[in-house]
């Protein structure tokens, strides 16, 4: 069986960057970034599609500006729900796989318990209305695919809510953190590999392939609180010696209502993602886990 074609889109964002990584054992990646393929563009999209003939699609691109999408819900419908919708199409026509990224946003977050993939979606804000339809037009066009909804994503490279609690911690004696929106922080490193593994599976098991496709959730495991979330990196960074100026119990819980937001977000992102770890017999790790690398990356 001869590897491959993955055409990867969004190669220069947090889970693209570490996809074109985890995939290259995979096959023949085509990484490119969005002055290479933009998916405001959609008749261009096709072009890209029709020029390279990809077996695979993996769409790590996407609208993700969440507050700005309240006043521009067009684009954020073009590039979260249009373009899937024609990457879907013509992966139905062409026999190929998609692998597209959704999100916890698709929920209103009132369930007290963690999201499984048949709850019913309810989004409250612009950005999740154009993920969940996004969604539905992949699952519409009768394609081969895995759809991954995830949350709370970081990397290692660029900025994230880790680095900017270090940073902040080294400037203040104390942070006011929200201490009401529950979720499981989740590496792109994660997110890559866990995709890289369920696609070779995909590949050497036919079996499975004839009755995978379809959505997942995929975060790490457990779960806390934005305010949990920055004692524990200040208390990692501390432990490790990063000079601070604010302790982990000088971190003061606030309410969402104390920090409000064009967009709401959900109070509960917690994903169940006991039907992906059985389905591809794969063991997602605690979010503790990929957070102390983080912190242990760090340069001193």
């Amino acid at each position: 069986m001869s590897p491959p074609r993955i055409l990867l889109l969004g190669a220069d964002g947090q889970v693209g960057w570490e996809l074109r990584r985890a995939l290259l054992p995979l096959g023949e990646v085509l990484p490119l970034n969005r002055t290479q393929a933009d998916l405001w563009d959609v008749p261009a999209l096709r072009a890209v599609l029709d020029r390279t003939r990809p077996q695979c699609i993996v769409n790590a691109a996407a609208y993700t500006a969440v507050d700005k999408a309240e006043t521009e819900p067009e684009l954020a419908q073009r590039i979260n729900a249009a373009a899937p919708g024609l990457l879907a199409a013509w992966a139905a026509e062409h026999n190929a796989m998609l692998v597209h990224y959704s999100t916890d946003y698709v929920f209103d977050g009132a369930k007290p318990a963690p999201y499984v993939e048949t709850d019913p979606p309810n989004p409250q804000s612009a950005y999740g209305r154009s993920k969940l339809a996004g969604e539905q037009a992949i699952t519409a066009s009768g394609c081969r695919h895995l759809m991954l909804r995830t949350s709370w994503v970081y990397a290692a490279h660029g900025g994230n809510f880790a680095k900017t609690m270090l940073k902040l911690a080294a400037e203040r004696d104390s942070l006011r953190v929200i201490a009401d929106q529950f979720g499981a922080p989740t590496s792109a490193e994660l997110i890559a590999d866990t995709t890289a593994l369920m696609l070779q599976r995909l590949r050497t098991d036919p079996a499975l392939a004839a009755q995978a496709s379809g959505l997942y959730h995929l975060t790490a495991q457990g779960s806390t609180s934005w305010h949990g979330y920055a004692q524990f990196v200040i208390a990692a960074a501390a432990a490790r010696g990063l000079p601070l100026r604010c302790a982990p119990e000088a971190v003061q819980p606030i309410t969402t209502a104390d920090y409000p937001l064009p967009a709401p977000r959900p109070a509960n992102s917690r994903l169940d993602c006991t039907k992906l770890q059985t389905t591809f017999n794969l063991f997602l790790p605690p979010w503790q886990t990929q957070v102390q690398r983080l912190i242990d990356e760090l340069p001193l």
